[in-house]
């Protein structure tokens, strides 16, 4: 916790438990505002999507919205695998739906109702299982449609003979360190942000402690800057939703083709 008159720009990520709910061998099972953000994530999304699946003769806005984004996940699969890109829509749209709410929710200003909002893609350990989930589906593709011949993926097509063991090795490790760097860049990508808005934050209401002089003048330039990187999290929100989206697409694609 912060001392008084300062705020810590970290405290915003500590996971808190709100109630026990069991024990499992001695070992007590909390819910945390972590677990809650993401049932609220999740609830908002499916909010989002049963609203926008009417099946209206003549859509509405909710539902093109819906529509519209199913068809960017769909055309993007099918471009950077091919056909067979279309059967992992559900999976890859699922993950950029769920990744971008959780991004803006993190971002609502609830503090002016007394709520503490959360984001659950700010903690390595949630961006760390979606990336692990994504590279699980990747190896069980590639070794379900071509066996061991997988293996092939880390000798790049044309690779001379006498290069083999100095490039192989080099491809193993890139291929490995994947779901390490899917998960990071997300991860650093929104905590950055949110600790830079909470920086400001303090710089405004700080100065705005310390006297009009500071209130207009540090106060006030804190402000508008905070308003400005507000605009550009919102547009970081979506593009990191989509980057881990795409990368996860390029991802299957190797497993798929072999490329």
């Amino acid at each position: 916790m912060a001392e008084p008159g300062k705020i810590d720009p970290m405290y915003q990520f500590e996971v808190q438990p709100i109630a026990h709910l069991f024990d499992i061998a001695g070992l007590p099972v909390m819910l945390t505002n972590s677990a809650v953000w993401m049932l609220v994530t999740g609830l908002a999304l499916w909010l989002f999507m049963l609203g926008g699946m009417k099946q209206q003769l003549v859509p509405g806005r909710w539902q093109v919205a819906v529509e519209s984004l199913t068809g960017f996940i769909s055309s993007m699969l099918t471009q950077n695998i091919g056909p067979e890109g279309r059967k992992y829509t559900p999976y890859v749209f699922s993950l950029f739906m769920f990744i971008l709410f959780a991004n803006l929710l993190g971002l609502l200003p609830l503090g002016l109702i007394g709520i503490s909002p959360f984001t659950i893609t700010s903690h390595l350990a949630f961006t760390g299982i979606l990336a692990l989930v994504s590279f699980s589906i990747v190896l069980v593709v590639g070794f379900w449609r071509h066996g061991l011949h997988f293996f092939s993926l880390f000798v790049p097509h044309g690779t001379p003979l006498p290069m083999i063991p100095v490039i192989a090795p080099i491809e193993f490790v890139s291929f490995m360190v994947r779901p390490f760097s899917l998960g990071l860049r997300l991860f650093v990508a929104m905590t950055a942000g949110h600790v830079l808005l909470k920086v400001l934050a303090g710089f405004v209401i700080n100065a705005s402690n310390a006297g009009v002089g500071y209130g207009l003048t540090v106060g006030l330039a804190s402000f508008v800057l905070m308003v400005g990187i507000s605009a550009l999290e919102i547009l970081v929100a979506g593009i990191q939703a989509y980057v881990f989206a795409l990368l996860t697409s390029l991802y299957i694609n190797d497993a798929e083709n072999l490329h």
